[in-house]
């Protein structure tokens, strides 16, 4: 079996009297994929933004690539070796793009800060990360208000792979997409990890796009794991309560709007 390319134990974030995140075990092996699945506010960004450095745990250990990542970068080279072991891909692609930059200057950019070489090597470097992404020479050299919203995307996530990364976090990642879009960019997915190796984190709360790009899942309730285990096992025999109502949850033929029950500390419908 693979090595862990990434560990977390003990993971705790507090933010005054609220505990957004508490006691968070995961790990992610060469090669794998985890999804964190849970509704609005049950912590999953938050152990991202910890995984990633944007935020500090309140408590609980980080290890990524055989490096302590408790705490945020201090220093920039901190934080280039820690983008060369992590990168994270944002829901809205177009406000983590700066507006000004076509998609080849925003990965030279990349390119110069982490892996250095002259133009030449970069300018190679950049068709072959656009070739990766599908992006054509026409939407590589556009800005980003002259492209779509799942060609945006496809440079997020060339932005990400320029740093060469071991892991990457997809933050909800193809939420903000129409149907369409999200079967050709989570198609990309799949076949970016099958070519290189990366392995990835996905954050999301849409269970069919679990489903189809992770091998393992974790389900966070009210900042704890209630579920954990294989992805298909997890959604096709879920043992916890709240893993039965998000699966119930999802629409299929003929389905009509109800109430929607409400689960106590314990986890039992109210």
């Amino acid at each position: 079996m693979p090595d862990a390319v990434l560990h977390a134990t003990g993971l705790r974030k507090e933010y005054g009297d609220l505990v957004a995140v508490d006691d968070i075990d995961l790990e992610v092996r060469e090669g794998g994929s985890l999804a964190i699945v849970g509704e609005s506010g049950s912590g999953k960004t938050t152990v991202a933004r910890m995984i990633v450095g944007l935020t500090a745990p309140s408590a609980g250990s980080i290890v990524a690539c055989g490096q302590d990542r408790s705490s945020p970068s201090r220093s920039a080279r901190e934080r280039r070796r820690r983008g060369s072991e992590v990168q994270i891909v944002f829901q809205d692609p177009y406000s983590s793009l700066d507006p000004r930059r076509t998609a080849e200057q925003a990965l030279d950019e990349v390119l110069k800060l982490h892996r250095g070489g002259d133009r030449a090597t970069r300018a190679e470097r950049v068709r072959e990360l656009c070739d990766l992404v599908g992006l054509d020479e026409r939407q590589a050299r556009a800005l980003p208000r002259a492209l779509s919203g799942g060609q945006r995307q496809r440079i997020a996530i060339a932005r990400a792979l320029a740093a060469e990364p071991r892991v990457v976090i997809l933050d909800e990642s193809v939420a903000a997409l129409d149907v369409s879009i999200q079967a050709q960019i989570l198609n990309l997915l799949a076949d970016i990890r099958e070519r290189t190796g990366v392995s990835y984190i996905l954050i999301s709360h849409d269970l069919a796009v679990v489903r189809q790009i992770t091998d393992e899942a974790l389900v966070m309730h009210r900042g704890r794991v209630v579920e954990r285990g294989p992805t298909a096992q997890v959604l096709d025999s879920p043992q916890d309560p709240y893993t039965q109502l998000l699966r119930a949850s999802v629409p299929r033929p003929g389905w009509k709007p109800q109430r929607r029950r409400i689960l106590d500390d314990q986890g039992a419908p109210t």
